[in-house]
């Protein structure tokens, strides 16, 4: 089973061919290939490259599913003894993918 580790939004994602992922917002429509050049690593059944810190010529590539809104959560900032208090709703952007190719 091929899995690998990508980077993309700051964050480190462990995927695997046909997983469905949310990840940070990214430009495209539904439908669209993305492609990840940022592989930190690729694992074949018996066989693991570890980039350094990527791995070179390695590449995921992924369709956008969905193109969305996260559950609002609220922001709320409150200081005691001189009337202060703010209240705010946000909403976190997300795209929506699923795995592909997974090519080293």
């Amino acid at each position: 089973m091929n899995t690998a580790v990508i980077k993309t939004g700051g964050k480190q994602y462990l995927v695997k061919p046909d997983q469905r992922l949310k990840v940070e917002k990214l430009t495209g429509e539904v439908g669209a290939e993305v492609v990840f050049s940022d592989v930190l690593l690729v694992a074949n059944n018996d066989q693991l490259i570890v980039g350094q810190p990527v791995v070179k010529e390695a590449k995921v590539t992924a369709t956008i599913a969905k193109q969305g809104r996260g559950k609002k959560i609220i922001v709320q900032k409150y200081k005691p003894k001189v009337r202060y208090q703010r209240k705010r709703g946000h909403r976190q952007p997300f795209t929506e993918i699923v795995i592909g190719n997974i090519e080293y």
